[in-house]
């Protein structure tokens, strides 16, 4: 708990910085998500996070399949919540809005290979092990999936904390389960931050 602890209250720092009213936008969102997803990286490895990647084809293929499911999990979540909510479509709105900054090809490329895969690797590779190993396996999934959610609580966005805790709560379900199936996990982070906020915006 001696590194975890400090390495999350620097990711709730960062985060604070990327959502935050105060600061979001500078100097770009996106360069500082970058940077936010090479410190996480290298605090997961820097406390002896690995990834073992077995049967790299089948991880690939449930990785798609996550990722998929998840898109349509948010898709019905999105159309419901616009029913019961006034405020659902422009917090969802504003959520898009961040694309601005960077070309879309551009934002693709950092959430496929960079930021979806050092958030993936960080929150379940490391803090729900972590946490899993320091109390218990539902425990350790229940904290890290509200840790995620709360770190976003500066956007003052209430679709996006709650879009972070069905996320979290799926992703980290799935590590509970099957902690081997990370590389999938990864994978689906992957894609699924390039589905929603690119190729198939909701």
């Amino acid at each position: 708990m001696k590194k975890l602890i400090p390495a999350l209250l620097i990711a709730a720092a960062l985060w604070f910085y990327m959502f935050s009213p105060w600061t979001q936008g500078w100097p770009n969102f996106w360069l500082v998500m970058s940077c936010s997803a090479l410190i996480l990286t290298a605090l997961a490895i820097s406390s002896k996070a690995t990834l073992t990647i077995r049967r790299p084809l089948l991880q690939l293929a449930a990785g798609i399949v996550i990722a998929f499911a998840l898109w349509g999990i948010f898709w019905v979540g999105d159309k419901l919540s616009a029913m019961l909510f006034s405020f659902a479509r422009p917090e969802v709105d504003a959520v898009y809005a961040m694309k601005q900054g960077l070309p879309p090809w551009a934002i693709a490329l950092l959430l496929l290979f960079l930021i979806g895969p050092a958030e993936e690797f960080f929150w379940r590779g490391y803090v729900q092990r972590e946490l899993q190993q320091r109390t218990s396996p539902n425990a350790g999934l229940a904290i890290t999936a509200v840790i995620y959610a709360l770190v976003h609580v500066w956007s003052f966005n209430f679709m996006l904390i709650m879009a972070a805790l069905v996320a979290g709560l799926v992703w980290g379900l799935i590590y509970r389960i099957k902690p081997e199936a990370l590389p999938a996990l990864i994978v689906s982070h992957a894609l699924w931050d390039t589905l929603v906020f690119i190729l198939l915006p909701i």
